[in-house]
C-alpha cells in the first residue's frame, strides 16, 4: 500500500506544477495582452539589423547596460589601517 500513495502524491505533485505553470502562462498573456502591440519590453542586448544580439570577443552578447563594479567591493579594500 505504502507505493500506492507515493505514486499518488507524486502524481499530484506533478499536476500542482502543471497548473501553476498553466497559471504563470495565463498571467504573461494577459501582461502582453494589456501592454498593446506597440510596447515591446527592451532587450537587454545590443542588437544588430537583422534583430540578433551581437557578440562580443568572448562570444558572449554585448550588454546595454553592463554591471559595474561594485562600489562597497573596492571601498573596503581601500580602507585606512
Amino acid at each position: 500500500m505504502a507505493t500506492r500513495s507515493r505514486t499518488s502524491f507524486q502524481k499530484r505533485q506533478k499536476e500542482l506544477a502543471r497548473m501553476e505553470k498553466q497559471r504563470d502562462k495565463a498571467a504573461r498573456r494577459a501582461q502582453r495582452k494589456t501592454s498593446g502591440p506597440g510596447e515591446e519590453e527592451e532587450s537587454e542586448y545590443v542588437l544588430g539589423e537583422d534583430g540578433l544580439p551581437i557578440l562580443g570577443e568572448d562570444g558572449a552578447p554585448i550588454l546595454v547596460n553592463p554591471p559595474e563594479a561594485s562600489e562597497e567591493t573596492s571601498e573596503s579594500s581601500e580602507q585606512p589601517n
